[in-house]
């Protein structure tokens, strides 16, 4: 079951790590005027799409009209949407004349160039920034899906893995399909978390858990940007079991993880508000809560493992760092880039495992205390420009061996 990422702004965790940014998707239409939402058997309106890849630099529905047509809406970012790739691929590849997957970001142009001289593909990539198409297929959360018919008309919205070889070959033979329809609530995380567990700033200490909540993303937050709740609250919203427990052990990266415990693709979701009094109870509490509640157990363990070790190679360019004079700590990070204020080299490293890595744990070993304020992009397909902006810094990951915890699940 591939995840999928919210394109909203907050400390907001998702099953596949924190996304956060605001993200706008949109095409340009030939018809000026605004679009209610289509619906299901609707006709589409005609769109026009700017391509970078094609035989041709646009094109519009209408011009494609007797193919099956594949919205995917995506970015370089969002991990989901880069697992769902070579899914749309092969649908492309056995379908060359019957079937035209479009992948539409709002991200700049250089950059999906960038992105294709890496990796090369048999989809139609569209950049758009018309800001329109959200009235016409309105989402939060991406990868999102658009199905239109052959004679241009709305099959359904829903997710990239739920269009497979046989709901193509039905909707070439005229029959109906039966799609995952793919409805997002339009609400900001923050309207979604006053919506269900709104809390006055009086409540002290509290716990409520209920069952998860159709049409919303998960999101994980302890309010690190909150003066009143910071680090004393933990809201939860669709979270399985693992993300669960991996946010009461302290939000555990997945590559130091062991799960002992099989969970289906259709194990419940639940969600969660935990409130306590002081900061140093709040994951203790919240381990304790879980343990009474389900058979699922976890211990800390310590392994040696193969890791990155970050370490500065540079004193010059190391000490070219911007150190952080606010005291204001920020918390931007994605798959593509860093844009964080005081923040420390332990934490960096932590976000290299997390967003940079993606396989090996990371281990700081630059043997220093200090507070950085720290901003960078770089190409997710292209490990080496990553290691480019590290030279760049005075930094580098070195291949080790090392004594680390593992989060242990287990019945």
């Amino acid at each position: 079951m591939l995840n999928i990422l919210s394109k909203t702004a907050l400390r907001v965790y998702l099953n596949n790590g924190m996304k956060k940014l605001v993200l706008s998707l949109s095409f340009i239409f030939f018809i000026n005027c605004a679009f209610a939402q289509v619906k299901a058997g609707d006709p589409v309106p005609d769109i026009k799409f700017e391509l970078l890849n094609a035989p041709v630099k646009s094109t519009t529905l209408s011009e494609l009209k007797g193919k099956i047509i594949l919205i995917d809406f995506w970015a370089t970012w969002c991990g989901a949407c880069l697992e769902a790739m070579p899914h749309l691929r092969q649908l492309q590849a056995k379908y060359p004349n019957k079937l035209q997957v479009i992948a539409v970001t709002d991200e700049k142009a250089a950059r999906i160039r960038q992105y294709l001289i890496s990796k090369p593909s048999n989809l139609w990539f569209a950049i758009d920034t018309g800001e329109l198409i959200s009235k016409v297929f309105p989402h939060r959360l991406i990868p999102h899906t658009v199905i239109v018919s052959p004679e241009g008309k709305l099959i359904a919205n829903t997710n990239p893995e739920s269009v497979t070889a046989s709901v193509i070959d039905s909707l070439l033979n005229k029959k109906k399909v039966h799609l995952v329809e793919k409805k997002d609530s339009l609400f900001t995380p923050a309207d979604i978390v006053k919506k269900y567990f709104s809390a006055e700033d009086t409540i002290k200490n509290r716990f409520i858990m209920q069952a998860g909540v159709k049409g919303i993303g998960g999101i994980t937050t302890t309010y690190l940007q909150d003066n009143f709740f910071k680090r004393r609250r933990v809201t939860c919203v669709n979270a399985d079991l693992i993300t669960l427990y991996r946010t009461a052990y302290n939000n555990f990266p997945y590559s130091r993880m062991r799960n002992e415990v099989k969970v289906s693709s259709r194990a419940p979701l639940y969600s969660l508000d935990l409130i306590v009094s002081d900061k140093k109870d709040l994951l203790p509490t919240l381990q304790k809560e879980l343990a009474k509640r389900f058979d699922m157990q976890a211990k800390i363990e310590q392994k040696v493992k193969e890791v990155y070790v970050l370490k500065v190679t540079d004193k010059g360019k190391f000490e070219k760092i911007p150190v952080n004079t606010s005291g204001k700590r920020t918390y931007e990070g994605r798959h593509d880039g860093i844009d964080q204020q005081c923040i420390t080299m332990a934490s960096f490293a932590d976000y290299l495992e997390r967003y940079g890595t993606g396989k090996l744990p990371v281990i700081d070993e630059t043997q220093n205390k200090g507070f950085f304020d720290i901003k960078f992009s770089f190409q997710p397909e292209k490990p080496e420009t990553l290691t480019t902006v590290l030279n760049d810094m005075g930094l580098t990951l070195e291949k080790a061996t090392r004594k680390v915890d593992f989060l242990v699940l287990y019945k």
